[in-house]
């Protein structure tokens, strides 16, 4: 999804094809800079441990393009070396974004985003509800096994909010165009715009963590 495709309309139309195969020259070929990969002109602070290598996926719930791409993530997420740490960001292009990018957050902070995140994007894509609000994000969690009150409790705390602004500072520090997205060591960037499809963006993203082990 791009930046500005905010009606569901334009989303299920934007982008290009998140999972088509790399083949031919691009599945064996060097990804180029500028052209596949963005190398960041101010480099942005990691939370990882030293010798640790920090991946970002940008995300946002209502795209269709991050529920197609979820099972593919998870999935690599899986067969990650140790030295590899992921974080998932929501992003927020908009202010109505916030409710779901704080919804993540919530489900973070009470260790249920195993059980939550893939949930909330089935709830959004397959069985339609609208779920932007956090009274209707509240609600929703309360007939999913949540406590609606400790929902509301938290989507409303200090440190959630906190969460949520940071959130989008790394939006706007790695200058995400689109979602999904992904950030690799403070100091890449990719996403299926760039790359082709978003499977391309993993093998950029595997060359990426690559050249960073050989001290790039």
């Amino acid at each position: 999804m791009k930046r500005r495709d905010f009606s569901l309309t334009a989303i299920s139309m934007a982008g290009l094809p998140l999972f088509a195969q790399a083949q031919g020259p691009a599945a064996g070929k060097k990804p180029e800079e500028g052209i596949e990969y963005i190398s960041l002109d101010k480099r942005v602070p990691t939370e990882v441990d030293a010798g640790k290598i920090e991946v970002i996926e940008f995300f946002w719930y209502s795209c269709p393009h991050c529920h197609a791409f979820e099972p593919r993530f998870a999935a690599w997420i899986k067969a990650l070396p140790k030295d590899v740490v992921v974080k998932r960001v929501p992003v927020r292009f908009r202010d109505d974004f916030e409710a779901q990018q704080r919804a993540y957050y919530v489900f973070e902070s009470l260790g249920v985003v195993d059980a939550m995140h893939g949930k909330l994007f089935h709830a959004i894509h397959t069985e339609r509800q609208t779920l932007n609000t956090g009274a209707a994000l509240a609600a929703w969690a309360g007939k999913n096994g949540m406590s609606e009150q400790k929902f509301t409790e938290t989507f409303n705390s200090f440190g959630v909010a906190t969460k949520a602004r940071r959130a989008t500072q790394l939006q706007e520090a790695f200058k995400v165009q689109g979602v999904p997205a992904l950030g690799i060591a403070g100091r890449f960037y990719t996403d299926g715009s760039l790359t082709g499809s978003m499977e391309r963006a993993v093998q950029v993203t595997d060359y990426l963590l690559a050249e960073v082990r050989r001290g790039r």
